[in-house]
């Protein structure tokens, strides 16, 4: 077998390299199909995937995910906040420069329902001038409500500021752990390849879970994504496929 890719290391980077310059801005018009939207499922006919993974509380499973993807040759979306880039930048410009999407996670992660529209404008430019003097990159058009917690006006808000929502069409619950040892990693493959479906967004997380520190989404990725390709899917970023 030939040797994988290698794998983008997160070791401190020289000064010359270290960020990614900005990419050209994107719109901040919203099509007008995706208005009001909180995408569910990506709006596609054809067999793909959409690996998304939320990054919040740590950065434990970065190195493992990365090392995944880039072995099988899978891009995927990561939803970073601006807490979660201030206190790992390194781990997060190694998902940039490993090619992958980004998006807005929002600056605190708090939930959204119910917050006033300054807040809700703070938390989502916040976040996005966070992760943009971290990595280089822009996260617009894709923006991810904390918990999937929102209202109408926060959604309107979103929108008017360049971005598109996006929830998930499963949620791998890795984020919960081991449940006192009664979930393996797969646990998590099945509830992601028992709902997969043309457009599917796959909700993980690149953090361990606090309290028995296991990583079940790294653990089970590998076979996520075996069994994915075996029923015939392939992967796409969610912002390739949103017109």
């Amino acid at each position: 077998m030939p040797p994988p890719p290698p794998v983008p290391a997160i070791s401190a980077p020289s000064p010359a390299s270290s960020p990614v310059s900005p990419p050209p801005p994107h719109s901040t018009t919203v099509p007008r199909a995706l208005l009001g939207q909180d995408l569910e499922r990506l709006p596609v006919t054809e067999p793909v995937v959409a690996l998304t993974f939320d990054a919040g509380a740590n950065a434990d499973a970065v190195p493992s995910i990365l090392a995944t993807l880039a072995r099988e040759r899978v891009t995927a979306t990561f939803f970073l906040t601006g807490d979660f880039v201030t206190k790992f930048p390194e781990p997060s410009r190694a998902i940039v420069r490993a090619g992958h999407l980004v998006g807005n996670h929002s600056a605190t992660h708090p939930e959204f329902a119910g917050l006033a529209d300054a807040r809700v404008r703070s938390e989502v430019l916040g976040g996005a001038q966070s992760i943009t003097a971290v990595t280089g990159a822009d996260p617009r058009p894709l923006f991810r409500f904390p918990f999937g917690s929102k209202d109408g006006r926060a959604l309107a808000t979103v929108n008017s500021l360049g971005y598109v929502a996006v929830r998930w069409t499963v949620d791998s619950v890795g984020w919960q752990g081991t449940m006192k040892g009664t979930r393996t990693a797969a646990y998590t493959t099945s509830r992601v390849l028992q709902a997969a479906t043309h457009g599917e967004i796959v909700l993980m997380h690149v953090g361990s879970n606090p309290d028995d520190h296991s990583t079940l989404d790294a653990d089970a990725l590998p076979a996520v994504i075996a069994g994915l390709r075996q029923r015939g899917y392939r992967f796409v970023t969610v912002g390739s496929v949103l017109h």
